[in-house]
């Protein structure tokens, strides 16, 4: 258990995301995780950080419904290119459309975090933005990697923490695990700074 990041009452992630689920297996946080089915559709998406805020709540409303002792954690995070919002592609084509639009360019990955607790009524978001920039693929490139199923579940359609990711991020600036999928900092400060109470004191 991590001595910094003691929680006193049950941490829930409203996710399936294996890699939200790494994130917080990497950082020592006891937690259980649930799939929300809250509706990911957005209308009127607005600002990236608008759209990933609203998103976040969203999921994390119907979970902590059902749990309300619980703290519930709900992330969700896309891409912003020339000012359109890049969500995961639908299909193999339409990821290869995302790759070729992104490569050689750079591009910015908000992550909304809603963090809700329904037996206090208390919910806090947040919005973490981390600035990427991919250098040039070919269409052989390209190809190859969306043959690998990996961009089918990724906002943007790649992800940083792939193995083939080191060949073609040419560059980042800002938070790292947010590209990934979960900002731990912003976290980590958001739970001080609005749920202070239910977090126990390290041991000495």
């Amino acid at each position: 258990m991590n001595p910094l990041l003691q929680l006193s009452c049950p941490l829930l992630l409203a996710s399936q995301s294996p890699r939200r689920r790494a994130l917080l297996d990497r950082i020592d946080v006891p937690f259980e995780a649930e799939g929300s089915p809250a509706d990911e559709t957005l209308e009127t998406p607005g600002t990236p950080a608008e759209a990933v805020r609203t998103l976040a709540r969203r999921k994390a409303h119907p979970v902590a419904t059902d749990r309300p002792s619980a703290l519930v954690l709900a992330a969700d995070t896309v891409v912003a290119h020339d000012g359109d919002i890049l969500q995961k592609p639908d299909d193999s084509p339409h990821a290869r459309a995302m790759l070729h639009r992104l490569q050689d360019t750079a591009h910015t990955v908000h992550t909304g975090l809603a963090l809700m607790h329904a037996a206090s009524g208390r919910t806090a978001t947040a919005v973490e933005s981390t600035g990427v920039a991919l250098g040039p693929l070919s269409d052989t490139e390209i190809q190859a990697y969306v043959a690998s199923g990996s961009p089918l579940d990724k906002a943007g359609g790649y992800g940083i923490q792939d193995h083939t990711a080191p060949f073609f991020v040419e560059g980042i600036e800002g938070d790292y695990y947010n590209v990934v999928g979960l900002p731990l900092h912003r976290l980590y400060c958001t739970l001080h700074e609005s749920f202070a109470d239910l977090l126990q004191s390290p041991s000495a």
